[in-house]
C-alpha cells in the first residue's frame, strides 16, 4: 500500500509540474503561430488546467478502466464547484459581472443535464463520446466569437493572465515534446499506482477517481482560481471553473468514450451525477442572482459549497468502508 500510495504522490507532483510546463509551452508556440491574445487566454484559463484530467482519463480508457476515468472527470467537477470555486469565494466574494460568464452559466446546466441523459442507459457508446466532442468544438468556436465580437472585462483579463504567464522560452517544441512525455510517465505512474490502492482498500476504481485522482488533477484549477481571487481577477477565478467543468464533460468524458466505449458504473448515476447536476443549478443560481439580487458568490455561500464537498467525501467514505 505505501509503494501504491508513493506513486500516487510522486505521479501527481510531476503531472501537474510537467502539465503547468506544457501550457506554457504550448502559449508561446500559439504566440509565435500567430493566434490572437484572446484565443491563447481563453485556452489558458479554462482549457489549459484541464490537462491532467483528460490525459489521465484516456489513458485510464486505454487500459479498459471506466471507473477511473469518469471518476476523474465528474469528481472533478465536483471539486471545481463544491471545493474550489467554495474556499475562493471564502477568501473573496466573486461577483458575476461578465456578459461572457453569465452565457455560460447556463450552458454548463444544459451540457451537464445533456451529458446524464447521454448516460442514463449505462453505457458509453462512440456515438455518444462523437456527440460531446462535436459539442466542445462548437463550445469553442461560440466562445472564440462571442469573445471576439463583444470584449469584456473577462476577456480582457484572460489576454493579461496569458501575457503574465508566458515564459520567454528557448527550443519550444522541444518543451512541448518533453513535458508532454513527462505527463505521460506521471499519469500512467498514477493510474498504476491508484488501481493497487483501490484493490488494497477493497473500495472500487470510480471511488479513488472521484477522490484521490480528482482532487490531484484539480491542483491547477485550484492554484489559478485562489492567484486570481488574491489579485482581484474575479472573473478568472469563476471563468476557470465554469471552463474546466464545460471541458472535463465534453472533452474528457468524450475521450475516454471514442478510446474505449464502455459501462457506466451505477453509483456514478445515482450519486455522483446528480450531485454535479445540483451544484451546477445551484452556481446558475447565484451567479445569475434572482429577486433584484446581482450575481455574486458570497462567504455564507462558499462555506455551503465546502460543507457540501465535506458532506459528499463523508458519503464516499462510509460507502467505501462498508463494501
Amino acid at each position: 500500500m505505501i509503494l501504491f500510495s508513493a506513486a500516487i504522490l510522486i505521479g501527481l507532483i510531476f503531472l501537474i509540474l510537467s502539465a503547468d510546463r506544457f501550457v506554457d509551452a504550448a502559449s508561446v508556440l500559439a504566440q509565435k503561430t500567430g493566434l490572437s491574445p484572446l484565443i491563447i487566454g481563453m485556452l489558458i484559463v479554462g482549457i489549459g488546467t484541464s490537462a491532467p484530467e483528460i490525459l489521465v482519463s484516456a489513458l485510464a480508457a486505454m487500459q479498459d478502466n471506466t471507473g477511473l476515468a469518469l471518476g476523474n472527470a465528474y469528481g472533478s467537477n465536483i471539486t471545481n464547484i463544491a471545493f474550489i470555486l467554495g474556499l475562493t469565494a471564502l477568501i473573496s466574494p466573486i461577483p458575476v459581472q461578465s456578459g461572457i460568464l453569465r452565457k455560460e452559466l447556463p450552458i454548463l446546466c444544459l451540457v451537464t443535464g445533456a451529458s446524464i441523459v447521454l448516460l442514463w442507459d449505462r453505457h458509453l457508446g462512440f456515438w455518444d463520446a462523437v456527440l460531446f466532442m462535436v459539442a466542445l468544438l462548437a463550445l469553442l468556436v461560440w466562445l472564440v466569437k462571442t469573445g471576439q465580437e463583444s470584449p469584456d472585462n473577462f476577456t480582457v483579463e484572460a489576454e493579461a493572465n496569458a501575457q503574465a504567464h508566458l515564459p520567454k522560452m528557448s527550443h519550444t517544441g522541444l518543451v512541448l515534446v518533453l513535458s508532454l512525455a513527462v505527463m505521460m510517465a506521471a499519469s500512467q505512474g498514477l493510474i498504476w499506482g491508484a488501481e493497487g490502492l483501490a484493490k488494497a482498500l477493497g473500495v472500487s476504481d470510480l471511488v479513488i477517481g472521484l477522490t484521490v485522482l480528482a482532487f490531484g488533477t484539480s491542483v491547477p484549477e485550484l492554484a489559478s482560481s485562489l492567484i486570481a481571487a488574491r489579485k482581484n481577477q474575479h472573473a478568472l477565478a469563476l471563468g476557470n471553473v465554469i471552463g474546466s467543468n464545460l471541458f472535463n464533460t465534453l472533452g474528457v468524458v468524450g475521450v475516454a468514450g471514442l478510446i474505449s466505449p464502455s459501462t457506466v458504473p451505477a453509483d456514478l448515476l445515482t450519486r455522483d451525477l446528480p450531485l454535479v447536476a445540483l451544484l451546477s443549478l445551484s452556481l446558475f443560481v447565484i451567479g445569475m442572482g434572482w429577486r433584484g439580487r446581482t450575481g455574486r458568490v458570497n462567504r455564507w455561500e462558499g462555506g455551503l459549497l465546502l460543507a457540501v464537498y465535506v458532506g459528499y467525501m463523508a458519503t464516499l467514505a462510509t460507502s467505501a468502508s462498508a463494501v
